[in-house]
């Protein structure tokens, strides 16, 4: 039995705006930069932190996941990554 995929624009549905709009930019800027910073502040008013918080939260729905499969599984795995990397440098610090 063939289960139907939803559609990229059916995926795009259960995101709000900015979420896709968020998701977008991060697709055409992934690399950080002052220029980057500037193009968040300037498009939708918000600050590098508050960008990478929400993004963070975004990334974690499955609605993200459906819209943008490539660009959500590699947040996630460099956000795993690094909180790795992290728990790895404390725990070398305690031994």
């Amino acid at each position: 039995m063939h289960v139907a995929q939803p559609s990229a624009k059916a995926a795009h549905d259960d995101l709000t705006e900015l979420e896709a709009a968020l998701l977008e930019f991060e697709e055409l800027h992934p690399a950080h930069s002052l220029a980057k910073a500037d193009a968040l502040r300037d498009r939708f008013g918000m600050s590098p932190a508050r960008y990478y918080q929400t993004l963070g939260i975004l990334i974690e729905s499955s609605a993200a996941l459906r819209a943008h499969p490539l660009l959500v599984g590699r947040l996630r795995r460099t956000r795993d990554e690094r909180r790795l990397r992290r728990r790895g440098d404390g725990s070398r610090a305690t031994q």
